[in-house]
């Protein structure tokens, strides 16, 4: 620092006008007995450490407590010896001080000069006081000179006695040895009256729970929230955006659970009992499902499986007040492919219209067999309130019986151009399909692939949703069974009863994870509730945070077990960026060990924001095991695609958003897919379910080659 600008008005002021050096020497005082007691510390605690080890405790866990121990024995005993060293530099800047003070010139001798100074100026009238003037102002000069001669000797002192300092070395922040903060039992618990590991709230037993701000009254183990039973219950990530389902659980029992008085797996809203209703698209726009019992219903008040919309039972159904399996409508009866899709109050096979009893009837309040018309009693009749016999078929260009519609070829068929048996639809291979272009049975949908699906472009049995290959799949673009989750657009998952998005496992009710029983975004792992903070379909969340590598953690980036901070590596830590078990400290930067990069948890990851093991790429934000490319939130093993956004593993190429293994294209959910928006095995097409399809969309079963097709073998 140089001195040379400041006069000697203002360097002298101020040296003279400050607090002195008492307060140095107070600081002196003060290190002085802080080194006392740190030297006591470190003898008391060798002491006690000794004498239990040598006296009342035997065996290896003695040893490595003693072990355990030595470090912090180590440090009291070196920061006892910095804070004495500390004191003795205090003193010496204080004399250091004192030395510059003294050799500064009083601000009353510069003030006296400068007064002087200005009269002789102004009594200067026939330049008689020139030599006086010359006399002072060299005066003047000598002042200025001796206060920067001070100064500059006092900030060589300081410096030096600053330079004599060792700063003191910090704990290891991976050595955690597991302190509450508040009245608890266990280890790594914030808050008060909570029995287990890593909570952060009250009245909590087990580990991991927390919740937004604390959570309280949980039992279990992963719990984001208040007052829920089991594991991996609640978001994280949602927060208030998904009210009225917000990301904190309440009063649920089981595994897995958003939102509130529920109980099972994997449901989403509000009083679902049984595994996977509702989704998670439903509760971040406030519209969540609410008192389903079953599996994997999407909407309110139904009763069974797969079913869509209000008050329905039965199975796989879509619409409202429904009763029976695959209908499509609203207050309908029966299995859907029965009868004409919207039809109502049919009694038969094969109709297409309403009222009608018996088969293959078009129209209106027909009773027999392939009447064409209204109020007809009857076979074969066309027109209107008639009785008798007409032809076999009632239709146009049929081959078969009773068919009463056009261009078809078989039994009780009404619609148009079908093969088979009381097909209502148009262009279907089998038996009572009422949708179009499909091959099965019972397909109420268009271009589906096997039984009873109300959705479209599904291959499989009983699909309510679109693009499914499976069982049962009220969502869209999944692969598996009972899956509601899942748009038209993106968020498919690979597995059973997820209710989430983009998942790969069983029972996810959050977004992008790989495992079971996630809530959360990004994870690998299982019953994780919290997870990354950059969702890329519900919008970004807390930026800087990742997916969980583990299980039951409800915080983010963490890697390990009961986590409920962010970015640990270890088990029940409740603060951030701890490497260890039970802790409670709030860090920054990496923890475990060989990262490189900043808010990494776990091992050798490279970049930024990773859980896990090894992850390389570019975008960072990843959770799993060996993932790179260029992309970023990619959840599972080994993902390596340029745009990211990958859950499950070995997924690669160019396109995001894939989901399952070995997938090659964009928005593909399954194995081996390098087309896109696929669902299913080796299909290089786009928008088709099922198995090696190659043209250019829209189909369902295997190995077709052309645009909108259903079943098996069809050329271009």
């Amino acid at each position: 620092m140089s001195f040379l600008m400041l006069p000697p008005e203002i360097t002298s002021a101020q040296i003279f006008s400050g607090a002195g050096s008492g307060p140095m020497l107070a600081a002196a005082a003060a290190w002085d007995g802080l080194a006392a007691e740190l030297a006591l510390a470190a003898e008391s605690f060798n002491s006690v450490t000794s004498d239990v080890v040598q006296a009342s405790w035997q065996g290896a866990a003695s040893r490595a407590m003693a072990a355990a121990a030595a470090p912090y024995s180590s440090w009291l005993s070196t920061a006892a010896a910095h804070a004495q060293a500390a004191a003795g530099q205090a003193n010496v800047v204080a004399a250091v001080f004192e030395s510059a003070r003294a050799a500064t010139v009083h601000p009353q001798l510069v003030a006296t000069n400068r007064t002087q100074f200005v009269s002789l100026v102004r009594s200067n009238i026939f330049g008689f006081n020139a030599p006086a003037i010359a006399a002072a102002e060299a005066l003047y000069e000598q002042m200025w000179a001796q206060d920067v001669t001070a100064m500059s000797g006092y900030h060589a002192g300081v410096s030096a006695a600053a330079a004599q300092l060792a700063p003191f070395q910090q704990l290891a922040q991976g050595l955690n040895v597991g302190l509450n903060q508040g009245l608890n039992l266990g280890i790594g618990n914030i808050g008060d009256f909570n029995v287990g590991g890593g909570n952060v709230g009250s009245f909590n037993v087990g580990a991991g729970n927390s919740g937004p701000g604390n959570g309280t009254g949980n039992f279990g183990l992963g719990n984001y929230g208040s007052f829920n039973i089991g594991a991996g219950n609640g978001n994280a990530t949602l927060g208030a955006a998904g009210a009225p389902y917000p990301g904190a659980a309440t009063y649920n029992i089981g595994l897995g659970n958003i939102g509130q008085f529920n109980v099972g797996l994997g449901n989403v809203g509000t009083g679902n009992l049984g595994f996977g209703n509702g989704n998670l698209a439903g509760a971040v726009t406030g519209t969540a499902s609410a008192f389903n019992v079953g599996l994997n219903n999407l909407g309110s008040y139904n009763t069974g499986i797969g079913n869509i919309g209000l008050n329905n039972f039965g199975l796989g159904n879509v619409g409202n007040n429904n009763i029976g399996i695959g209908l499509t409508g609203n207050n309908q009866m029966g299995i859907g492919g029965l009868n004409a899709n919207n039809a109502a109050w049919n009694f038969g096979l094969g109709n297409n219209g309403s009222f009608n009893a018996g088969f293959a009837n078009t129209g209106d309040g027909n009773l027999g067999l392939a009447n064409t018309g209204h109020g007809n009693i009857g076979i074969g009749l066309t027109g209107d309130n008639q009785i008798g016999f007409g032809g076999f078929n009632s239709g146009s260009a049929n081959t078969g019986l009773f068919n009463s519609g056009a261009g078809n070829s078989g039994f009780f068929n009404s619609g148009s151009a079908n093969l088979g048996f009381g097909n209502t639809g148009v262009h279907n291979v089998g038996l009572l399909n009422s949708g179009a272009t499909s091959f099965g049975l019972g397909n109420s949908g268009s271009t589906n692939t096997g039984l009873f699906n109300a959705g479209s472009f599904n291959t499989g049995s009983f699909n309510a949703g679109s693009t499914n290959m499976g069982l049962a799949n009220s969502g869209n673009g999944n692969l598996g069974a009972f899956n509601s989750g899942g748009t038209s657009l993106f968020g498919h998952n690979v597995g059973l009863f997820n209710a989430g998005n983009h998942n790969v496992g069983s029972f996810n009710a959050g977004f992008g994870n790989v495992g079971w029983s996630n809530t959360g975004i990004g994870n690998t792992g299982g019953f994780n509730a919290g997870g990354s903070g950059t969702d890329p379909v519900f919008g970004q969340g807390f930026l800087g945070l990742a997916g969980n590598t583990g299980f039951f953690n409800t915080g983010f980036t963490n890697t390990g077990l009961f986590n409920s901070g962010d970015t640990n590596t270890g088990l029940f830590n409740s603060g951030d960026v701890n490497t260890g078990f039970g802790g409670t400290g709030i860090h920054t930067g990496n923890s475990g060990f060989g990262n490189s990069g900043t808010g990494n948890s776990g091992f050798f990851n490279f970049g930024n924001f990773n859980s896990g093991l090894n992850n390389t790429s570019a975008g960072g934000y990843a959770s799993g095991w060996g993932n790179s490319g260029g992309g970023e939130d990619n959840a599972g093993f080994f993902n390596a695609s340029d745009a990211g956004t990958d859950t499950g593993f070995f997924n690669r190429g160019a396109g995001g958003l894939k989901v399952g293994f070995f997938n090659a294209g964009n928005h593909d959910i399954g194995f081996g897919n390098a087309g896109y928006y696929n669902t299913g095995f080796f299909n290089t097409g786009q928008h088709s379910s099922g198995v090696g399809n190659t043209g250019p969309g829209a189909d369902s079963g295997a190995f077709n080659a052309g645009v909108g097709q259903s079943g098996f073998f069809n050329r271009a």
